[in-house]
């Protein structure tokens, strides 16, 4: 592997932005496989700060055979997840090479309000803010959208531990 893929391993400084992961660097990142891996990239991470998760919705997901096959819509608790994923990796981001593969358990889900379905070739982009961190309790604030429109939000906390 060449050095450019792992320019964003180590950590960089609290706040600065760091280049887009893609779905290989996800997968180092997080212990998330199929079919469960609900971030395809991440665009945009702001150490210490936020990250912005890209979800391309397809009909080959598999929880569109039941949900629903005459209408299919994304479930709003995976729509969560992904929200989750995007913040475990700004964990990750933040926290440097030593937390890969760490665990994030979810604590809390507050305020969750869905807005609009997501539907299969929906793009779903998944801004999280982290609100805070004490030891290894972090508490997340996030919106989806889908062509700039909120279609989902929510505030959430997990804890983050080793396998």
């Amino acid at each position: 592997m060449d050095d450019a893929m792992h320019a964003d391993a180590a950590p960089a400084a609290a706040g600065a932005t760091l280049e887009s992961w893609d779905v290989a660097r996800i997968m180092r990142a997080i212990p998330h496989r199929y079919p469960f891996l609900l971030v395809d990239r991440v665009v945009e991470v702001q150490r210490g700060v936020s990250a912005v998760g890209i979800k391309n919705v397809s009909i080959n997901e598999h929880y569109f055979q039941g949900h629903f096959p005459a209408m299919a819509v994304m479930p709003g608790v995976l729509i969560i997840e992904s929200m989750a994923q995007t913040a475990a990796v700004l964990v990750v981001a933040t926290l440097g090479p030593e937390a890969e593969g760490k665990l994030v358990y979810f604590m809390t889900v507050e305020n969750a309000k869905f807005r609009k379905p997501v539907v299969p070739g929906d793009q779903m982009r998944v801004h999280v803010r982290k609100e805070r961190h004490r030891v290894n309790i972090w508490k997340f604030s996030a919106e989806a959208k889908v062509d700039g429109k909120v279609v989902a939000e929510a505030t959430y906390s997990a804890m983050i531990l080793d396998r």
